[in-house]
C-alpha cells in the first residue's frame, strides 16, 4: 500500500515521486545506450566471418563478397551500429546467421524457459532461507544456529556442477524419482514441466538459499540490537511479534539487494546448470551463439540481460520504499 500512496498523494511529495522515476527512466534509457555500444563494438571484434558462416567454406570470394555487400557489413562500423540500434528500437534484433530465424522469435522462445527456472530457484532459496535465517539469528549460539552456519557454508562452497550430477544420481539413477534432464513447455504439460525443472532449479535454490541464509542472520542480529526492538520488548510484546512484525521487515533490505542481484544474474541464465540438466534457456543460448559466430543472437541475448538487471534494481529500489517507511523513493529519508 505504502508504494500507492506514493502515487495518489501528490500533495506529499507525489512530484518528487515522479521527477524521481522520470530520472530514473532517463537513466535507464543512458544505460542500455551505453551497454549497446559495448555489446556492439565487443562482438564485432571477435574472429569470424558472418558471411563465410551462412555460404560455408567452399563460398566463392565473389558470392561472400556481395552477401558483405548486403548485409552491410563493408559498412564502417559507426553505420553499422547506427543501423543495428535503429532496428533494435523497432524490436528487430535481426536474423541469425545460422538458420535466418529472426533474433526477437528466439528469444521469445528462449526468455519463458530461463524465466520458469529463475522464478522456481528464487521460491525454493526462499522457501530454506527465510526460516533458516530467522531461527539461526533467534536462537544464537545453539545447535540451531551451528546446523545453519554450517549449511550456509556448505552451500556457498559446493560447485553447481557437482552439486547437479549428485542431485540427478540420487533422485533420478538411484531412486527413479524425477526425470534427469530435458524441458516440455508449460503450455503443452504443465505437470511434466514442472517435474523436469525441480532438479536444476534446486540446483540453483540451494547455492542461492545458503548466501540468503547468511545474510539474513547477520542483518537480523544487528537489527535484534536495536533500541525500537529493546522497547518493544519491554513493552510485552511476544517475540513472534516483534522478530515479524518489527525486526524482520528492516532486515530483509540487505537480503533483497542480493536477491535482487542473483535474480538478474540468473535471468542471464545458467549456463552451467542449463548445460548439465539440458535446458534450453538464453544461458546455453548464448554460449552456442559465440561459439557459431551467431553475432545477432549474442547481442540480442545480451541486450535482453541489461534490460533484465536495469528492470530488477528498479523494482529493488521500489521494494526498498515499501519495506522501511524512511526511504522514499525519492532517494533519501524521512
Amino acid at each position: 500500500m505504502r508504494f500507492v500512496q506514493h502515487f495518489i498523494q501528490f500533495e506529499n511529495g507525489g512530484v518528487e515521486v515522479l521527477s524521481f522515476l522520470l530520472r530514473r527512466m532517463g537513466l535507464m534509457i543512458v544505460i542500455l545506450f551505453l551497454v549497446s555500444i559495448m555489446i556492439f563494438s565487443l562482438v564485432n571484434v571477435l574472429p569470424g566471418d558472418p558471411a563465410r558462416l551462412i555460404l560455408g567454406q567452399e563460398a566463392t570470394p565473389e558470392a561472400l563478397e556481395a552477401l558483405r555487400a548486403e548485409m552491410g557489413l563493408n559498412d564502417p562500423l559507426v553505420v553499422q551500429y547506427f543501423h543495428w540500434i535503429s532496428n533494435v528500437i523497432q524490436g528487430d534484433f535481426g536474423n541469425s546467421v545460422k538458420d535466418n530465424t529472426a533474433v526477437a522469435d528466439i528469444l521469445i522462445a528462449k526468455i519463458p524457459v530461463t524465466l520458469q527456472l529463475t522464478i522456481m530457484s528464487f521460491l525454493i532459496a526462499l522457501m530454506i532461507a527465510l526460516p533458516a535465517g530467522i531461527i539461526s539469528a533467534t536462537r544464537k549460539g545453539t545447535l540451531w544456529d551451528y546446523s545453519g552456519t554450517f549449511f550456509a557454508l556448505s552451500g556457498v562452497s559446493l560447485p553447481p556442477f557437482w552439486l547437479g550430477i549428485l542431485l540427478i544420481y540420487i533422485f533420478a539413477v538411484t531412486l527413479g524419482w524425477l526425470p534427469p534432464s530435458g524441458y516440455v513447455s508449460m503450455k503443452d504439460d504443465f505437470v511434466r514441466s514442472l517435474t523436469l525443472m525441480i532438479l536444476p532449479a534446486i540446483t540453483i535454490g540451494i547455492r542461492l538459499s545458503a548466501e540468503l541464509t547468511r545474510m539474513l542472520r547477520s542483518s537480523l542480529l544487528e537489527v535484534l540490537q536495536s533500541d525500537f526492538i529493546r522497547t518493544g520488548y519491554a513493552k510485552g510484546l511476544l517475540e513472534r511479534a516483534v522478530i515479524f512484525r518489527h525486526a524482520l521487515k528492516n532486515a530483509l533490505i540487505p537480503v533483497i539487494t542480493v536477491s535482487g542481484l542473483q535474480m538478474a544474474t540468473f535471468l542471464g541464465g545458467a549456463v552451467i546448470t542449463e548445460t548439465i540438466f539440458a535446458v534450453p534457456g538464453i544461458g546455453q543460448l548464448i554460449v552456442k551463439s559465440i561459439l557459431t559466430r551467431d553475432f545477432p543472437v549474442v547481442q540480442g541475448a545480451v541486450m535482453f540481460m541489461a534490460l533484465a538487471v536495469i528492470i530488477i534494481n528498479f523494482l529493488v529500489d521500489i521494494a526498498y520504499s515499501i519495506l522501511d517507511p524512511r526511504i522514499k523513493l525519492t532517494g533519501g529519508t524521512k
